[in-house]
């Protein structure tokens, strides 16, 4: 997982292959669309979702001061095609961020059913999840961003909220080291948290 072993390059590099892409897919009914050199599944290049995208956008953002400046000028480039295309396809925009957000949140039931069944193996299967509901962060705060309102997402992030509390505990920052900065406790408290280590499974 790239998010522990941080690379300002590849993310750029990401970016780039996603808002290339941003246009066609907020205009296509595919949840998760296809980045320049792979698409969903392939291991190649992540897939392409606002979520994603705008991850690595705030992200970069964030540690504009560690960029070189010709890193910089990729990602003013990159900023300003984002928002052309945002403010050309707005609501199309909007309702991809709507259904993505959903999506990933409903995809964690399937993480907190597998830590029910087997505890020993939810320490193990973690970091996927952590990322997912840290992408689903970022969509409610483009959401903000944008004026947005997105009550109904906000109560499906503390219903799901509620259930990973039950399962984790607090420890040090799970993602690489660099990333600290960008992700404060308080607000991305997940990311300072994961499920204790059994022995055995205490059924």
């Amino acid at each position: 997982m790239s998010e522990t072993l941080y690379s300002a390059e590849r993310d750029l590099k990401e970016a780039r292959a996603m808002v290339e892409g941003l246009a066609d897919y907020v205009q296509e009914e595919p949840l998760y669309g296809r980045t320049r050199g792979g698409m969903f599944g392939s291991g190649s290049m992540p897939a392409l979702t606002i979520g994603a995208l705008q991850m690595r956008l705030r992200r970069l953002r964030a540690l504009d001061l560690g960029l070189s400046p010709a890193q910089r000028d990729q990602l003013s480039q990159i900023e300003r095609q984002h928002d052309a295309t945002r403010s050309e396809w707005r609501s199309h925009y909007l309702e991809k961020m709507h259904r993505e957000g959903e999506s990933r949140l409903k995809a964690m039931n399937t993480f907190f059913e597998e830590c029910l069944d087997d505890p020993r193996q939810c320490p193990n299967i973690y970091l996927p999840e952590a990322l997912r509901r840290t992408i689903v962060q970022e969509i409610a705060l483009a959401f903000s961003d944008m004026g947005e309102a997105h009550d109904e997402l906000i109560k499906a992030m503390r219903r799901v909220d509620g259930k990973l509390r039950g399962v984790v505990q607090p420890c040090e920052f799970v993602w690489a080291a660099a990333l600290e900065t960008v992700y404060p406790a308080a607000e991305f408290w997940w990311l300072y948290a994961k499920p204790p280590r059994v022995d055995r499974d205490p059924r």
